[in-house]
């Protein structure tokens, strides 16, 4: 076959937009209907095929820093003709959307190529990807486990081999729960540093928009183009760096392998003459009940017009949490945001002098979806725990896997104060390569 390369973000060198899409959709074809149906809310064989064909006859776009990634998008991202209905039923019947979301846009001039719908938690307003309409999609290294979410489809459809890259979003965690659980690593923004427009939200104080990858160079790269910044020159992780575990609550309750994994990672950083230290920041108390508070108060705006519909319609679980909001007092909203900016300011000034943080990303493996469906408030509540902390900070923060040979994944959470992106990013693939050597 006569093939000319394309080059993709980290100089992998890949054949033909068209020849790379066709082993991905060969991947897809051989999968039961039933697992691509939960992995995918739409995926359209023939159009994915067009756009790559459209790539290769495009030379502005072939030498995109995406050129040739097939990339999956999450089912709340507006695509022209396509309808956006944020894995909910009530949504379905609406018209398709009109044009690009920014950040889809933004992609396909970098060279992506769109490839499916993705499945998610209805609304994104779950951690653990359970969806009662598209079903469950189960993690990519157990299926009797859950996948994460609410970015559920997204990690999955990268894990399987079917996308090289996933669009998600994370209002409390949604690209880091499901990135780490199913081996990958995740990358969530400043919230300000990514165009929100186009994308069906969740909360406008959390929304953030950020990819999922088999590599965090991938997400960084893609992070770029999204964001429409690049990396400074100079990097921190080329010299010794100074990294905090923040104690307290977030380091409770962590199951046998999160322990071992995350000690075995603090040990590996502490060779590589890194210095890490311990760190408290007591603002950060009380931080999910500011969190359940302001989302689900923004949620229940959002979504006040068809409340009716969604008491028959929508996903039990989802109406409970929109309609906690009816329970607040009047004060709550405001005084919950006067909280986050106290711990948003303590946070920027413990952070002097210091390079990043660390926490696990989740306190555990994945959890058996059976687990989770008898449980339900209490796992969401512990998947979210950590990475939320980060979403309630207004930061940054990386997501790599830090398990060794075991069959379940882990990750490593690489966070930050909001603005320091690029040096989170360049430290998450410092600690990826130590790790993972």
């Amino acid at each position: 076959m006569n093939i000319s390369p394309l080059t993709s973000p980290c100089g992998r060198i890949t054949y033909r937009a068209e020849d790379h899409a066709r082993h991905a959709i060969d991947r897809a074809m051989d999968m039961p209907m039933s697992v691509m149906s939960r992995i995918y809310m739409q995926y359209d064989s023939a159009r994915i095929m067009q756009a790559a064909r459209d790539l290769d006859a495009d030379a502005t776009r072939r030498a995109g820093p995406l050129a040739g990634l097939l990339i999956s998008i999450k089912d709340l991202f507006d695509e022209a003709g396509q309808v956006t209905a944020a894995g909910s039923k009530i949504l379905r019947a609406a018209a398709p959307a009109k044009a690009d979301a920014p950040v889809v846009a933004r992609l396909k001039a970098a060279g992506a190529v769109p490839c499916g719908r993705t499945t998610m938690s209805e609304f994104a307003y779950s951690g653990v990807g359970l969806n009662p309409h598209s079903g469950n999609p189960g993690n990519a290294r157990d299926p009797s486990r859950i996948s994460g979410g609410s970015s559920s489809g997204a990690a999955v459809s990268v894990a399987l081999g079917l996308a090289d890259v996933a669009l998600g979003t994370d209002t409390g965690g949604s690209v880091r729960i499901p990135a780490a659980l199913n081996g990958l690593a995740g990358f969530k923004p400043t919230q300000a540093t990514v165009p929100l427009e186009g994308a069906f939200p969740l909360s406008q104080t959390f929304d953030s928009i950020g990819p999922l990858a088999l590599r965090i160079a991938t997400c960084a790269a893609v992070h770029g183009v999204l964001s429409g910044t690049a990396a400074p020159q100079q990097q921190p992780a080329n010299r010794p760096l100074r990294l905090a575990v923040l104690q307290g609550p977030l380091m409770s309750g962590l199951d046998a392998q999160v322990t071992a994994d995350f000690a075995a990672a603090l040990t590996v950083l502490r060779a590589a003459g890194h210095e890490v230290i311990e760190a408290e920041l007591p603002e950060i108390e009380g931080y999910g009940d500011v969190n359940r508070i302001v989302v689900a108060t923004e949620a229940h705006a959002i979504h006040a017009h068809h409340l009716d519909g969604l008491k028959t319609q929508g996903d039990p679980r989802v109406l409970q949490r929109i309609m906690s909001a009816t329970g607040f007092a009047a004060s709550d909203y405001a005084d919950k945001l006067a909280h986050r900016a106290r711990a948003m300011a303590a946070f920027h000034t413990l952070a002097y002098g210091i390079d990043a943080f660390l926490l696990p990303t989740v306190p555990t493996v994945a959890p058996a979806i059976a687990e989770v469906d008898a449980d339900f408030d209490r796992l969401n509540a512990l998947m979210l725990r950590n990475p939320s902390l980060v979403n309630f900070l207004d930061g940054c923060a990386a997501t790599v896997p830090m398990q060794r040979a075991q069959r379940l994944a882990t990750g490593l959470m690489i966070f930050a104060p909001g603005g320091q992106d690029w040096q989170v990013l360049d430290i998450a693939q410092h600690c990826e390569a130590l790790l993972q050597s």
